[in-house]
């Protein structure tokens, strides 16, 4: 087994994809992976759509961007696309959101989501979670029933040859971490 600070050194966020298909096998390594996320309660409020047909798969991606706000483009790129909505939880959980006023779900789903992305990173996959996207079109186009939402979508595929942007800056320890005070 590697090293698990490696794995999260090298994950980064990919916006340049290869046509290189991804298979089956991995899309189900990556969700089993995510799958075994803790959650509040053992709630596991998710569902993972695969989107991999590429007709429908390029009419999602349109709905991550529009002709002004093109930053999601790379998307149309991704031979993937797994969109994840939140499900109901556990009735203790519902309980403890009213009374601390947390959704708790939202911290759940994104660490089903950063454990999808760690496995697919291990498999030479390439990853990047959208948060910007035309809900309803989305839902209307995957007939996601109107009571549910999306929490997030994800873009899967091979990473064009060559692609590293690491050095993006990170803030420094000092500036992240106290210890007993804020």
């Amino acid at each position: 087994m590697g090293d698990f600070l490696d794995l999260v050194k090298h994950r980064q966020s990919t916006r340049k994809y290869s046509d290189r298909p991804v298979a089956r096998e991995h899309i189900l390594k990556c969700i089993e992976a995510a799958r075994l996320a803790p959650s509040a309660s053992n709630s596991q409020p998710w569902k993972f759509i695969v989107v991999d047909n590429p007709e429908l798969k390029l009419q999602v991606s349109k709905r991550t961007y529009d002709s002004v706000l093109k930053f999601n483009k790379f998307v149309d790129q991704a031979p993937v696309i797994i969109v994840i909505t939140l499900e109901k939880e556990k009735a203790v959980t519902r309980l403890g959101r009213a009374v601390k006023n947390k959704e708790w779900r939202l911290m759940d789903v994104g660490i089903a989501a950063e454990h999808f992305c760690l496995q697919a990173d291990e498999l030479g996959l390439g990853t990047c979670m959208i948060g910007w996207f035309y809900e309803k079109e989305v839902k209307d186009l995957l007939s996601i029933p109107k009571e549910k939402s999306i929490a997030l979508m994800i873009s899967v595929g091979y990473p064009v040859e060559g692609y590293r942007i690491r050095g993006k800056s990170r803030k420094k320890p000092e500036d992240i971490i106290s210890y007993n005070k804020y």
